[in-house]
């Protein structure tokens, strides 16, 4: 089997198993997930195999319409960051999807959830493997589509409704500004195959800032970056592999993937934005993630941060970089995801933190990943988060970008805190409910999972990084990767240790003076509310009310008087009215002779008409 024909395999495979699972399995639910995690493992296998068989760029291409010169078609682009984000994706959701079958053991809609599984991995897929911004946008649209269905998994509950909504709204507004990118590519250079702009844009001059600031919106949408971040926290209303799988590993990181793959047509000025705005998010997502009692939106605001960190790689112009982080994040956050999982499945579907407590007895393995996970989030040295996150902070300092690199240390300490934090409301002390303290370990189907991704990749996954990193990368860093650890004088290494000293220590400590309270809300209740006060929403909900729907009433008075009343019942209607009361004193007057008349009269027209011919 060539590469074309693996990658046809490992495109419509899931998409295969989407189909049958909706018309078919809707009511076997065992039945379903098992195929459906099946069908995550042969893709995972399928695309290890292209990764260890070609090194070399595969593309293909199949013309479907032609309008004058321009040229839209399917086809498949794969290059060293698609190999690696193709296994990546396709690896952590084979064991999201085996996680998935312990958890929603218990769901009556199992059938539906790994369908809409499914027809996610299809379109994630889709945006990987894409070489060209059309059928990247179509799949673009199927991922937001399976984000909304997998969120609102549990409809019937109004928040899990609202959450759905608000995600899908927020990420139309991002994608609106998308579309005008690529319509601005395509009537600039006249093309939106990758290959084709990255070869025609350098001979057409500078790239116009207009271009990048568009295809922009369409990752400060998915990627949930400032200000179109506000979905992400919600999203946590669907079920927990839902979390790991959409918000932690694979599609919010399609954005960051996206950008690296058209960083050609990113302007000075746009990089510039991203590279500040990506280290403010991650420092502020830091920050707030202090002030969250539900485990699953702690996790969530750790995203953000992240995410921000791989925008700001990004900005740097290393695209490499926020490709690896990409890569890095997805192991261990996925593991915190999937842990949070087995955390809130053993405590009875307790999600609150501070009833929580003293789960390292009860739930060892669960704490055991969990806590590795975290040390990798954490940047601890030679854990997979250190490989990339490291690289990226010492990129910032080698650029010169002394605030971005301030930003960036604010959320390297910030990530120590809330990790700190976690751990220690978590799975020490004593336990502060009843739910945690006949907490248990989950089934080995929930239990095999992290201990994989977290045992694993978690702490391994960056012995690899060196190899999977382009050697441009490396001439970012004045030391291979893994020998900067023993070079003290490093910034990125001193950030790293003094975050790992005093704020995953600290936090230990000081998150353990008063038990079953947090300690930040009870010491310093106005930092707390604080941080944990929605301003955006606010911002949003405020100009909603008070700009939005004071337009929309005046163009619905506009539309009711001018179009409506006028238009419609004066002119048209009136029209209409006077022409028929016309029509009908001519020619419907209820007398014969009239009739025969206009027959008449018809008819010799006719005649004329067939004759002049």
């Amino acid at each position: 089997m060539d590469s074309i024909q693996l990658l046809h395999w490992i495109l419509f495979l899931p998409l295969g198993a989407a189909a049958f699972s909706a018309l078919f399995l809707r009511r076997l639910g065992s039945f379903a997930a098992w195929f459906s995690t099946a069908t995550a493992f042969t893709i995972a296998t399928l695309a290890l195999v292209l990764l260890i068989r070609t090194d070399n760029t595969i593309s293909w291409h199949i013309e479907l319409a032609k309008f004058g010169n321009v040229s839209l078609g399917f086809g498949y682009l794969i290059d060293a960051n698609a190999r690696l984000m193709l296994f990546v994706v396709s690896f952590v959701a084979a064991w999201i999807h085996l996680f998935s079958v312990g958890y929603m053991q218990e769901d009556n809609a199992r059938g539906r959830f790994f369908a809409g599984l499914s027809i996610f991995m299809f379109s994630i897929l889709g945006i990987v493997i894409a070489d060209n911004l059309l059928m990247t946008f179509i799949f673009w649209e199927l991922v937001g589509f399976s984000s909304y269905m997998l969120i609102a998994h549990y409809f019937d509950k109004d928040f899990a409704a609202a959450a759905s909504k608000k995600a899908f709204i927020t990420n139309r507004v991002g994608d609106l500004g998308f579309i005008l990118g690529i319509a601005l590519c395509l009537n600039l250079y006249g093309t939106l195959n990758f290959a084709d702009l990255a070869a025609v844009a350098p001979i057409k001059g500078a790239v116009p800032i207009a271009v990048g600031l568009l295809l922009m919106c369409g990752f400060l949408g998915k990627s949930a970056q400032f200000p179109l971040h506000v979905w992400l926290t919600d999203a946590m209303a669907g079920p927990t592999p839902v979390s790991a799988l959409i918000h932690a590993a694979t599609m919010v990181a399609a954005g960051v993937y996206f950008m690296a793959r058209v960083s050609f047509l990113l302007a000075p000025e746009v990089l510039q934005w991203i590279a500040i705005s990506g280290a403010g998010m991650a420092a502020l997502a830091g920050l707030c993630a202090l002030a969250q009692t539900d485990i699953k939106k702690s996790l969530a605001y750790s995203t953000l941060a992240h995410l921000g960190i791989m925008g700001c790689a990004l900005g740097l112009g290393h695209p490499e970089l926020a490709v690896l982080h990409m890569a890095m994040h997805a192991f261990f956050k996925a593991t915190l995801f999937l842990g949070a999982g087995s955390v809130i499945h053993g405590c009875h579907h307790e999600q609150d933190m501070l009833k929580m407590g003293g789960l390292l007895k009860k739930m060892p393995l669960t704490a055991a990943t969990f806590i590795a996970a975290t040390l990798s989030n954490c940047a601890l040295p030679f854990f997979a988060g250190w490989y990339s996150k490291d690289a990226i902070i010492e990129a910032s300092w080698n650029d010169e970008k002394f605030i971005v690199f301030s930003f960036l240390a604010i959320a390297a300490f910030a990530t120590c805190l809330y990790s700190g934090r976690m751990i220690r409301l978590v799975f020490l002390g004593t336990a502060n409910s009843e739910d945690a303290s006949h907490a248990h370990e989950s089934p080995w189907t929930m239990t095999l999972p992290i201990s994989i991704l977290g045992l694993g990749y978690s702490i391994a996954a960056g012995f690899g990084a060196h190899y999977l990193l382009p050697a441009s990368a490396l001439q970012i860093i004045n030391e291979p990767l893994h020998e900067m650890a023993f070079h003290l004088t490093a910034p990125a290494t001193l950030v790293g240790l003094f975050a790992l000293t005093f704020g995953l220590l600290g936090s230990l400590k000081f998150y353990g003076l008063i038990p079953g309270r947090d300690s930040l809300q009870t010491l310093s209740p106005r930092t707390y509310h604080l941080l944990e006060h929605r301003w955006m929403d606010n911002l949003y909900q405020w100009f909603i009310d008070n700009v939005v729907r004071r337009i929309s009433e005046f163009i619905a008075f506009i539309d009711l008087l001018l179009i409506n009343g006028v238009a419609v019942r004066w002119i048209v209607g009136g029209f209409t009215a006077a022409l028929g009361h016309l029509t009908g004193a001519l020619f419907h007057r209820g007398q014969a002779r009239g009739y025969a008349l206009w027959i008449t009269i018809g008819s010799l027209l006719l005649i004329w008409f067939l004759l002049a011919r």
